[in-house]
């Protein structure tokens, strides 16, 4: 992962800003993209802030909170919930809008998987291969003749 631009670089950029040269001129000057001099610049006006953000994914979810919540009914005998009706029942019980891939994440976080059953058994007759070879053919064949 890349790391973020010093806070010298980005006081310099502020600098030059401030003394007249435009964002495209500072960016040519301290070979940096126009798009992060402009926002270096408007992050500095709005909050005279020049350090960099947090890089990277946030570590808590804001599932982390309703941990039990969730994890009630799959501990009970209600296993056969869907990750779309838990984030329903979030919604409507909490308040906590969440998408399936968020209560997805929030199981995989924590090592929990559920593989269903198939419905039925499948069936014995049908084919599982096809065969290349001819009728009677010996391309195939595991035996050995006695010589």
């Amino acid at each position: 992962m890349a790391r973020a631009y010093g806070v010298d670089l980005r006081k310099r950029v502020v600098e030059a800003i401030e003394e007249g040269l435009s964002t495209r001129e500072a960016a040519r000057r301290f070979s940096i993209g126009i798009s992060t001099s402009g926002a270096w610049y408007r992050e500095w006006r709005s909050s005279g802030r020049l350090e960099p953000g947090r890089q990277g994914k946030p570590k808590l979810s804001k599932l982390d909170a309703h941990e039990a919540f969730i994890l009630a009914p799959v501990d009970t005998d209600e296993r056969d919930i869907t990750l779309a009706e838990i984030a329903e029942r979030l919604e409507a019980e909490r308040g906590v809008k969440a998408g399936v891939t968020t209560v997805h994440e929030f199981f995989a976080k924590r090592g929990i998987t559920y593989k269903k059953r198939q419905r039925m058994r499948s069936n014995s007759s049908a084919r599982t291969f096809w065969r290349r070879e001819k009728t009677g053919s010996t391309d195939n064949s595991i035996s050995t003749r006695a010589a």
